[in-house]
């Protein structure tokens, strides 16, 4: 593809809209996984395969989810912007780290729906915490479990007893595990900071994850403490959890569920909700398998979200720069 430079369809401050709702979209241990291209006219959002995590992605699923949460992002912004988007997903044979050409339409005025979920980007966070405890209502988990429907991807909740036994069983599994897991532990090492950045990426800053962190929520470390099945069982029942689920396990269907994923939360934030992805047990065959054939799973499950209200501020991560994030055409 030809190269073009972005400011014949794009103002400064428009690519910095692009830009900023692209940077903050969420990721696997926090590597931003993507960059930014504009070739022929297209906006292309291309995964960065280099950035692997062997030990917690060792199949580029979460990498693949990462980068379809910032198509997500990106998609939002560009509608706020006043111009419709039409996204093709892996557009390119021969080049299959091209994971989405997005062409500009004519001018359309945003939904609400549409506003409400770019307000939210900022304020999304991961929030590895325990919640205040409050219940969703019913209406709420059926308008989070809506949004996901957009792409096709079915968010089931769990909520009966006895799916939560079955859950808390296996998380207490993966977490002692991935704790005596030596290759786990040195690459999460790697990837938590203490200031500036990774080599080769950004990473999770110490500041955002308190001795508190939960051992469900994929942060499991030598020294953290592990709670027996019943206590886990009652913390679950204190959040709302969401099981992501596709018709396959393709890339596309990886992609799409990291759309979904990120429409969801986004749409959470806006309720004053907080949530967080758990995927670290997934990567455990055997658990992924089971909780499949125990919450009788319609399809592949790709991912669970805990949703909640935060019982206090949420830390945020860091970004890259803007010129990190662009690539050829720029």
């Amino acid at each position: 593809m030809v190269g073009r430079r972005a400011s014949e369809d794009w103002s400064p401050a428009e690519l910095e809209v692009l830009a900023g709702a692209v940077l903050r979209a969420p990721s696997v241990h926090n590597i931003q996984p993507w960059r930014l291209n504009f070739e022929d006219g297209l906006l292309v959002l291309v995964e960065r395969r280099e950035l692997e995590l062997p030990e917690h992605d060792p199949h580029g699923r979460d990498r693949l989810m990462s980068c379809g949460a910032a198509l997500a992002n990106l998609e939002l912004a560009i509608k706020v912007l006043g111009r419709v988007t039409r996204t093709a997903e892996f557009p390119d044979p021969d080049r299959p780290e091209v994971v989405a050409a997005v062409a500009l339409g004519g001018p359309a005025v945003p939904a609400a729906a549409d506003l409400n979920r770019y307000s939210a980007i900022p304020r999304r966070h991961s929030h590895r915490r325990r919640f205040s405890g409050r219940s969703l209502t019913r209406h709420q988990i059926v308008d989070l479990r809506d949004t996901a429907t957009t792409y096709g991807v079915e968010a089931r909740p769990i909520l009966d007893e006895i799916e939560l036994t079955m859950v808390a069983d296996l998380l207490e599994f993966a977490a002692e595990t991935h704790q005596h897991d030596r290759g786990y532990q040195r690459e999460l090492a790697l990837w938590t900071l203490r200031d500036g950045g990774h080599a080769h990426g950004t990473g999770l800053a110490v500041s955002v994850r308190s001795a508190g962190s939960l051992p469900w929520a994929g942060l499991v470390r030598e020294s953290t403490a592990l709670p027996d099945r019943e206590v886990l069982k009652r913390r679950l029942t204190e959040e709302t959890l969401l099981a992501f689920v596709t018709d396959g396990d393709t890339r596309h269907d990886h992609l799409r569920a990291g759309r979904a994923l990120q429409l969801t939360w986004l749409d959470a934030v806006h309720q004053g909700l907080a949530g967080s992805v758990l995927t670290q047990p997934l990567h455990l065959p055997e658990v992924r398998a089971a909780l499949t054939e125990d919450l009788e799973l319609p399809g592949s499950l790709q991912a669970l979200m805990r949703f909640g209200y935060p019982a206090g501020d949420v830390p945020h991560s860091p970004r890259r720069s803007i010129d990190e994030l662009f690539g050829t055409g720029f």
